[in-house]
């Protein structure tokens, strides 16, 4: 028995909670991963899998098992890095989890990671704030770009690094579209925002909590006519005039060609959230993520982040 390959079926049965779906991922027969993580079962002597005519989940052995599978992929790729890079040139992948708000700067960031390592492969995953802390904390994840007023204060198993301060803006579709991109008119109230027909976030995105709370501390509660966990959504849907959309500056950035929009920056209250990138506490690291969190605190890429997701200006 190959121990680190059935580990890769035992990790990748959790991912994919399907048998088939699991052994698809590993190039490998349903029956060649079955029979492998029986001869696990045998190895330690212990139930690992709960059997059922389809996944049911791991039993407690499985679960601290996955745990120590997880440890042991990890440690393998850091020795793979370790011997295909050379100084200066970091070779491998970089799995970067982010909020689906921040997607915009994790594009660029990745683009110009890979421009600068260009033995890196960054993998950026959209993802909800609660699964990226959890892809780190079991090492599925190397980074992640989300809220990082989530992160307690005083937690030792995560620290972040500051990216930008993200701001929040009405769109709605320009009433005379202009040929120079996206139009920039005057502030507007929460409170006058939520007169108006609204797509938003759906709730279980943190995004939508900012703005609700926002909308709240305005002294006013909101029924969005329209809710979405895309971002594609939330900026075309202003397009077609019957609704506005509240996004985040990053996004705006990335539409600012959209000489058919109108963008006004939201006021009374200011609402400034942190982005900023997250990564498992550790003594050691990748040489991959060393070298974006290298990138993370070059003051060419800060300034770079802020002037496409900050206040903005025409």
């Amino acid at each position: 028995m190959n121990l680190l390959v059935s580990m890769r079926y035992l990790v990748a049965l959790d991912e994919h909670k399907h048998f088939a779906r699991a052994a698809q991922a590993c190039f490998v027969t349903q029956p060649a991963l079955s029979n492998a993580l029986r001869a696990l079962e045998e190895e330690f002597g212990a139930a690992i899998v709960k059997r059922g005519r389809t996944f049911v989940g791991f039993t407690d052995e499985g679960q601290r098992l996955l745990a120590s599978a997880r440890r042991m992929l990890h440690e393998e790729q850091l020795l793979k890095q370790d011997m295909s890079s050379v100084s200066g040139q970091p070779q491998g992948r970089l799995g970067i989890g982010v909020v689906p708000s921040a997607e915009p700067i994790a594009a660029r960031f990745a683009a110009m990671l890979h421009a600068k390592y260009p033995g890196i492969t960054p993998v950026v995953r959209s993802m909800s704030s609660q699964d990226i802390e959890t892809g780190l904390e079991e090492l599925t994840l190397d980074m992640g770009l989300g809220f990082i007023e989530r992160v307690r204060p005083g937690a030792t198993s995560l620290r972040t690094q500051a990216q930008y301060t993200e701001h929040y803006f009405l769109v709605r579709k320009a009433v005379n579209p202009g040929r120079q991109g996206i139009q920039f008119g005057g502030p507007m109230t929460w409170q006058e925002a939520a007169a108006l027909p609204l797509c938003l976030m759906t709730s279980e995105m943190h995004n939508r909590h900012i703005v609700d709370a926002a909308f709240a501390k305005a002294g006013v509660a909101v029924r969005p006519v329209l809710e979405t966990n895309s971002l594609l959504t939330l900026a075309l849907s202003a397009l077609s005039g019957a609704v506005c959309s509240v996004m985040p500056g990053a996004l705006v950035g990335a539409v600012r060609a959209y000489g058919d929009l109108e963008v006004r920056p939201l006021t009374g209250p200011e609402v400034h959230t942190p982005i900023g990138f997250m990564v498992l506490a550790s003594e050691r690291m990748s040489r991959t993520l060393d070298a974006a969190l290298t990138l993370a605190q070059d003051a060419a890429w800060l300034r770079h982040a802020a002037v496409h997701s900050g206040l903005l200006h025409a």
